[in-house]
């Protein structure tokens, strides 16, 4: 659970951030190039290195893991007689992707990485308010929150044949919920789709509604989102900013 994270985030942001993305529109064509093709990171906006805090310390200490995990799959697919079940379970989400390109790898993972993991609070779980797991950890109870299904699907679209370079992990405010909320981006083509536990279609990060994205995580560490690129965001689309409607009803909530 991310909650505490994104209230320490957005307790800075300016209500210039909050108009970029909540303000109502006719979004359209126009977001979606200003949005779209030429995006280095999701949500068109720039971030900056963070050097220090919890998401970095969090971040850190799963990607020790998934490096471990990772020596576990290799010996896996050399043919270790003792392969844990739930390396197993992700070698066969991994197979399933390889097994197809683009869009649809994609949506392969996505759909089967929500259909391994139970939703659970941490505190349900672990006992504690907040706990990032790698993905063996998460398949192993077959349980977990959003980041767990986060942190599964980064992996397992790298592993699966995606680009390094064109998959982010991304922090986003949930404002319709009034918390914090972990998806997957990754890039076809030139745009960002979106991999979220609540839902089995992709969208494009222009499509996300009533969230404002807060970090975004890769191999090369902790970025976050800078107010004043999402002020000139703002200005740079049509008057009033991003359409944002409420999630639909039975969304999970975290």
């Amino acid at each position: 659970m991310l909650g505490r994270i994104a209230a320490r985030a957005a307790a800075g942001l300016s209500i210039a951030l909050f108009a970029a993305f909540c303000a109502p529109t006719n979004a359209g064509a126009q977001v979606q190039a200003n949005l779209g093709s030429a995006s280095i990171e999701p949500f068109g906006l720039r971030a900056v290195p963070v050097v220090t805090g919890e998401v970095l310390t969090k971040w850190s200490g799963i990607s020790a893991e998934i490096h471990a995990e990772s020596e576990i799959l290799a010996r896996c697919r050399g043919g270790a007689e003792l392969c844990p079940a739930a390396a197993q379970k992700l070698l066969a989400v991994i197979a399933d992707g390889e097994t197809h390109q683009g869009r649809a790898r994609i949506g392969v993972v996505n759909r089967a990485i929500n259909l391994s993991i139970r939703p659970t609070s941490d505190l349900a779980q672990w006992g504690v308010a907040d706990r990032w797991s790698a993905p063996l950890t998460t398949l192993a109870t077959g349980r977990g929150d959003c980041e767990d299904y986060a942190i599964a699907k980064y992996v397992a679209l790298r592993e699966a044949g995606v680009a390094k370079s064109d998959v982010r992990l991304v922090i986003v405010r949930d404002l319709a919920l009034a918390q914090d909320h972990a998806i997957v981006a990754a890039r076809l083509e030139g745009r960002w789709l979106v991999l979220d536990n609540r839902r089995f279609i992709l969208l494009e990060d222009h499509e996300m509604r009533r969230v404002v994205p807060l970090f975004v995580l890769d191999q090369d560490g902790v970025r976050s989102y800078e107010a004043v690129a999402m002020a000139e965001a703002r200005r740079a689309t049509t008057p009033g900013g991003i359409s944002v409607p409420a999630p639909a009803p039975g969304a999970l909530g975290f």
